[in-house]
């Protein structure tokens, strides 16, 4: 699964443990999705969307074959 989380938190200046402390992970949860060794729950994938203010979709986007 593609996502845009890094650029999403460049975009709003904040650290990988802002965003985990927002959507209730660890940084270490943030870390692994960034680097796509980890697919979050749809729970998590609404919350980070949310936190962005932005759909789903322009956030997280399946890859070839997923």
């Amino acid at each position: 699964m593609k996502n845009t989380v890094k650029v999403e938190r460049a975009i709003k200046d904040i650290t990988q443990q802002e965003l985990a402390n927002a959507v209730g992970v660890s940084r270490q949860t943030i870390n692994s999705i960034e680097a796509g060794g980890y697919i979050p729950s749809a729970v998590l994938v609404l919350k980070i969307a949310k936190y962005f203010g932005k759909p789903v979709e322009s956030i997280f986007e399946l890859e070839e074959g997923e």
